[in-house]
């Protein structure tokens, strides 16, 4: 049974930082791209971040480049997004998400076999 648990999400004031991770079981971590996912209320889900499986390759949504670092610890079977500099529109919750083919694109949520629960950041002007 896959798994992907969140942790790190909460409350934060603009210009604060947060870091979530993302522990993965019941699958080989280190065959999976991973990424993050978020979604306010009212809108669509979006990219936020990709990582490739060997943590090579890095990708960012342009909203949060410079601001934000995935990064992951096959060792751990776990990934990280460090948050910097936050603003009350990165308000949303935050998923995790898994892919094992090399070729389907990091962009696109159809692309991944596995998603996380969820967590809630929010952050207060």
């Amino acid at each position: 049974q896959v798994q992907l648990v969140e942790s790190g999400g909460g409350l934060v004031q603009a210009g604060g930082s947060l870091r979530l991770s993302c522990a993965a079981s019941g699958l080989p971590f280190s065959n999976y791209g991973m990424g993050w996912f978020r979604q306010a209320p009212g809108k669509e889900r979006e990219f936020v971040a990709g990582i490739s499986r060997s943590g090579s390759t890095t990708l960012y949504a342009d909203s949060v480049k410079g601001r934000f670092t995935i990064s992951r610890d096959n060792a751990k079977k776990t990934v990280y997004l460090q948050m910097n500099s936050l603003r009350p529109e990165d308000t949303a919750v935050y998923y995790c998400v898994a892919k094992y083919s090399r070729s389907s694109s990091y962009y696109d949520t159809r692309s991944y076999d596995y998603w996380g629960q969820g967590t809630q950041i929010t952050v207060s002007s």
